[in-house]
Parts: structure tokens; sequence; C-alpha cells
């Protein structure tokens, strides 16, 4: 089912008057108790949150084009002074475009949240002695809580310290902040939603399940933002510091995940590509590994359109793949881990012709086009139309219970070290990735040994969450927690450079040998050896490793390698500048100073 956000009118009429978060109007516009005084028109009003995430600020740049890059997603801001480009090479300027929308929409959606939230608490509605009247509104409030929370929670990782507002615009309300320390931010909207989850629905109590926030979602988050709030964070003098009561908020995450595990545990489904799968296919299983995704109606979102395995013409429309996965991170996979070929797609759709049964065959990619596998507008039941690139209706996942797991399991480890709570949670995510035949060597010796030490199950937890999360766009926030963000695409490029250096005396093959399969798919001969095959007649020769080599370069590497992650060097200035709207807008209370601006 499709959540369509459809806002009655008085709350239209709030967001026009409400257009910049920096003006207050007064609330003598609408009437506010009406609008809040009943679960059906309060659900418009919470509805009013949610339509930022079809903005493009969202659909295409904050979800996922922002992200990059990382040991696991890049792509080449060198390569132009566009507004992505500029944030891919951490150069932007105050007038970039991206940072622009990420700043307006966030602001809105919190201008929208608050003004739900003050309508709830003052609602007649929120305390009455009907008490399904009173649970749905308390449900409602939970929503408009974790929403608030997650654009505080992006915001501050763009921007660090920032204008912390909870009142709704109104007469008399000074709107033009200076900036509130992140940590307070963080602790106060964790606080907020810790205080509301008790009282919300599960997504299977929900009439939109896994489409509409839900007490799940609300529980990941409250550690998700505890792990934020506890991690490391750059200062303005350009130091990277966590703040010495890091470890309570550990102790909040390993609470909060453990409370979800014990309340409303559910097995992984052991079938990953489907997970992904489904969100193409518009299926949306409750009490399953998604807990919470971004509903796009048809007509809108991105995914399939700048993420995904490339479509380039025909009846399903054309879509491409904006971060592309080094071929550093596809090595790093065993051979046997199932989550591989998901995660990362070695081809693409050159044409499509009108029967789905008879896509055109697959093509190799290049080596540095690698691209997130997990969604394709191929994948789609229902062609859109040759003219069509957006709007693919394809949700976005924003969190999975594979992560509450690895989730519990950091900070059980954090907190006492490499437990058996801890093994038991990275071993459910790992039998997932495994074929059971192999559970003794791959799941079982290998969580032996990475539990030797705390920093050893540490290091076991990074990459696990890489081979995970790949191509779900969350290992910036993640690396920048665990102050490894410099450290991990160094070795990142140290390894591209190795693989070039070894094209000749290394064992992985400098050319890939392809065929395509009678339905089209694309089979490749050996990924991991120099062999050639037997009846070498029946196979295409493309190059792999050697792709990487530029001779008419100095260094005789393909430029992207040595200067996709130039900047990121320790500690990385991952901090953007507030944007001109926000400088503009503030009438000279903001400015941007610190973080070398």
């Amino acid at each position: 089912m499709k959540l369509r956000y459809l806002i009655i009118t008085t709350l239209a009429f709030i967001m026009a008057s409400c257009d910049d978060y920096l003006e207050p109007a007064s609330l003598s516009t609408f009437d506010s108790e009406y609008v809040f005084s009943n679960a059906e028109d309060a659900r418009g009003g919470v509805n009013a949150i949610y339509v930022h995430f079809s903005h493009d600020g969202f659909r295409s740049r904050l979800s996922n084009n922002m992200t990059g890059n990382t040991d696991i997603e890049h792509n080449s801001g060198w390569a132009s002074d566009a507004a992505r480009y500029q944030i891919w090479d951490l150069n932007a300027q105050e007038n970039n475009g991206d940072l622009d929308y990420v700043w307006d929409i966030g602001y809105k959606a919190i201008r929208d949240a608050n003004i739900a939230i003050e309508g709830i608490l003052a609602s007649k509605a929120y305390n009455s002695e009907d008490q399904v009247l009173a649970a749905d509104m308390s449900h409602l409030l939970g929503e408009a809580y974790t929403l608030r929370a997650y654009w505080y929670s992006m915001l501050t990782f763009y921007f660090g310290d920032i204008p912390f507002i909870t009142e709704a615009p109104k007469a008399g309300v000074e709107f033009n902040r200076p900036k509130e320390d992140r940590n307070v931010i963080l602790s106060s909207v964790i606080h907020d939603m810790i205080e509301a989850e008790a009282n919300m629905y599960w997504a299977d109590q929900t009439p939109y399940g896994i489409e509409q926030v839900n007490r799940e979602y609300t529980l990941g988050m409250i550690a998700r933002l505890s792990l934020q709030r506890g991690g490391w964070f750059l200062k303005p003098d350009m130091t990277m510091d966590r703040a010495s009561d890091y470890l309570a908020y550990y102790d909040t995450a390993r609470q909060y995940t453990g409370k979800l595990i014990q309340l409303k545990d559910r097995q992984l489904p052991q079938d990953y590509r489907q997970v992904f799968l489904n969100q193409s296919k518009f299926i949306n299983p409750v009490n399953s590994d998604v807990l919470f995704e971004v509903p796009f109606a048809i007509g809108e979102g991105d995914v399939g359109w700048n993420i995904g395995v490339a479509v380039q013409s025909g009846p399903y429309g054309t879509g491409n793949n904006y971060m592309n996965i080094p071929p550093t991170y596809f090595y790093s996979f065993d051979e046997a881990d199932q989550r591989r070929d998901v995660t990362c797609a070695l081809y693409l759709y050159p044409n499509e012709t009108p029967s789905k049964e008879d896509l055109e065959p697959q093509e190799l990619v290049g080596i540095n086009s690698i691209a997130q596998g997990k969604w394709s507008r191929a994948y789609l039941e229902k062609a859109p139309g040759s003219n069509t690139s957006k709007g693919t209706g394809i949700n976005w996942p924003m969190m999975r219970y594979a992560d509450v797991l690895l989730m519990y399991a950091e900070a059980e480890n954090e907190l006492n070290g490499p437990t058996g709570q801890a093994q038991e949670m990275l071993r459910r995510v790992r039998q997932r990735a495994f074929p059971d035949a192999v559970w003794a060597e791959k799941v079982d010796s290998y969580i032996n040994t990475v539990s030797a030490s705390k920093e050893s199950f540490f290091n076991a937890i990074v990459d696990e969450r890489a081979w995970e999360f790949g191509g779900e766009m969350i290992r910036k926030y993640e690396l920048i927690r665990w102050n490894l963000y410099s450290a991990k695409v160094q070795a990142t490029v140290a390894g591209l450079k190795k693989m070039a250096d070894e094209v000749d005396s290394g064992d992985l093959p400098q050319y890939l040998y392809v065929r395509n399969e009678p339905d089209g798919t694309l089979v490749i001969y050996d990924l991991y050896s120099k062999a050639i095959p037997p009846d070498i007649d029946n196979w295409r020769q493309e190059n792999w490793i050697e792709g990487l080599i530029d001779s008419s370069q100095p260094n005789n590497y393909r430029e992207w390698i040595t200067r996709d992650w130039a900047r990121y060097t320790h500690p990385v200035r991952y901090i953007f500048p507030i944007p001109t709207i926000g400088i503009d807008n503030s009438l000279g209370v903001l400015q941007n100073d610190g973080y070398g601006f």
C-alpha cells in the first residue's frame, strides 16, 4: 500500500504562510485547535512533515547522492563545478544549490513537526478519555518527534552546530537564533523519542505499516542517534572530539536496541536479494527486515534513476548510478558471501525491448562503474515508459532490523567487550549472508576469531556494516562517528593503487571473459584469477584490472584513483558551510566561522 501525502487544506495553507522558517506566521491564520481535535485531521497535520521527503533535497540528494565519498562508494567531484560535484570534492561554497535544498527542506520539515507537536500536546484529543483516540494521538506525537529528530540528526552531520528550534511559528517567538551545540540538540531529540516510543504503534498495528514511522523505527532511531551523540565529531577548530559522557549514550543505544529485540524480535529473511527487490515490486512486509522506508508515490522518488543498476534506454526509461562502488570493496567480500552480488552490480542494461522477458543482454560495466545492485527500474513489474527517468515510485529504506542487531553488538562490545550477546547479534547477520553449509567456517569460526579482543570485534563490526549496508548510503555517517573517515578512504586509495601495480603479477584478472545466457544474464568466467576459458571462442574479453591503469598519467593510475578522495585527509572536513539561504534569512545572526571557512 502506498502512503500518499494528502494534506488537508488548512495545513497546505500553513505551509504556504510559513514558507521561511525564520519568518513566524500568526497561528490565527488557521484553527490549530480544530486541526488537532481528532485523529483523522491530526494525521494530515503529521503528514505535512513527510511531504519534504518528496523534495529533490532528500529524494536524490540527502538519501543517496550527497553521502559519498567513502570506502564503499565514490564519484569524481573534481570533474565539474556543479553543486553535487562540489559536495563530493568537499569544496562546496555558500551558494551551493544542493546545500540550499537540504537546509531549506530540513527546517521546513522541523517547522511542520513543531506545529504538529504543539498542536497535539495542546489538544483535548491527546488527553481524551476515549482510549482509542488518545492512543492514536500519542502515536502521531511519536511520529512527529521521530521525524524532527531525523532532520536534526542530518543537519548536524552536514552543518555542525545549528539553530535549534522547537516552537511552532507564531507571533512573539524569535526565530533568528544563534547556533546551538550539536550535542545539546542530539541529547534533546533523543530524550523526546524516549518519552514517546512506549505509546507508539508497531508497524503491524498501523494502516501503512513500514511506510510510516512506527515504534520499531523510533526505537532504532534512539539507538542510531545515541551512537551519533556518543561518537566522534569535527569541531570548528578542525579537531575530532567526542564528549566525555559518550559511554552513557552507548548504554542508551544498547538499552533501546535490546528493548526492540526483546519486545518485537524477528528472524532476518533468508533471501537477502528479496529484501530490496520488494521495494521495486512495491511489496512492504511488516515484522521483517525493513523497519521504515520513505514511501514514494508513482511519479515520485529517484531510486532507479540516480542510484541502482543502470538502464540506458527502452520502455523502462533511463536510469543511471551516481555513486560507484570501488573494486576494493567488491573484492573485500568473501567469495561465498551472498550479499556481494546483490550489492555490487557488474552489469547494466544497454537497451530494453517491450517484453519484460526479452531484456537486451546485460553488458559488463567498467571497473570504475560498479553500481549499487539493490535497485533498478528494470526490476519494476510494469514498464513506466521510454521517456521516463525520475519518479519510479521505488521506496527508499531508512532502517533495517539487521542494523538494530549490529548496533546492539557494537554498543555491547564498547561497554563490556565481545560478550556472548554481542557475538550472537553478529552471528545472526552473518548467518543470513552465507549458505548454512559453510556456517561452521564463515560464521562460527570467524566470530570466534574476531572475538579475541574488544578491538578485533569492533573492527569486525566495522567490516560487517560495510558488507551488510553497501549501497544504502549510511557509511559516511558511521565513518564520522568512528573517527575512521580518512583512514578508511586512504586505505581504499592504497588498495586501488596496489591492484594497478600488480596488474601483471597479482592474482586478480587483467581481463574478464564474459558471455550471456539465453535470457540475457551476464556470465563471468572467473573474477579471482587470470584463468582463460578452454572454449575461449564462446567468450568475450573485456578490460578489468587493466582499467585502473592510464599510461598517460605520470603515475600510471586512472585519475579518479588519485583525485576522488584527495581532500579526504585527516581530519576530513565533512562539515559544509551554512548555505546562503540560512545566512541571509538569519538577518546577521548566523555566519560561517570555523572549519576553515
